[in-house]
């Protein structure tokens, strides 16, 4: 019996600490109190802001050598074929006739495709592929991610 009494005691000291537990000590430990909340960040970040806006507004030096930002538009697909040199020929020939207009080469196994320009409107694209009717086999408008042209700041 006096095995029985020992452990007695010890269960209901571990009792006790279990309700301590369970009572007390989420009463006393908080989550984050809510108030303010501090950002630390180094200065020139709020310079560049500022720099950047100012830059796109007025149309500055940085602002014209670079594109903006790439949109949707449309490109004239020339050539859809499997041989990489028709395709390279095909673009060779584009840019001999139209040197001012990109040309994008991809491949899509088991297809090169060829598509020029970086048009805005469908109007432009259709333009571009009634001037190409008799030139090139196979035209198609594609629809689709475009670099728009380089913005004209008229300092040339």
């Amino acid at each position: 019996m006096k095995n029985a009494s020992v452990y007695k005691a010890i269960f209901s000291n571990i009792a006790g600490c279990i309700f301590f537990i369970t009572i007390f000590v989420p009463a006393t430990a908080r989550a984050q109190t809510r108030g303010t909340v501090e950002v630390i960040k180094d200065a020139r970040i709020d310079t560049l802001a500022a720099r950047r806006s100012t830059l796109k507004v007025s149309g500055g030096v940085a602002a014209a050598a670079t594109y903006s930002t790439s949109g949707y538009g449309y490109r004239v697909q020339v050539y859809n074929g499997t041989s990489r040199k028709e395709a390279y020929d095909v673009q060779e020939r584009f840019v001999s006739q139209h040197p001012g207009m990109r040309t994008y080469i991809t491949y899509s196994e088991p297809n090169f495709k060829v598509r020029a320009g970086d048009f805005r409107s469908r109007m432009e694209a259709e333009r571009l592929m009634q001037e190409l009717r008799g030139k090139f086999t196979s035209l198609f408008i594609i629809e689709g991610k475009i670099n728009p042209p380089k913005i004209n700041t008229g300092n040339d």
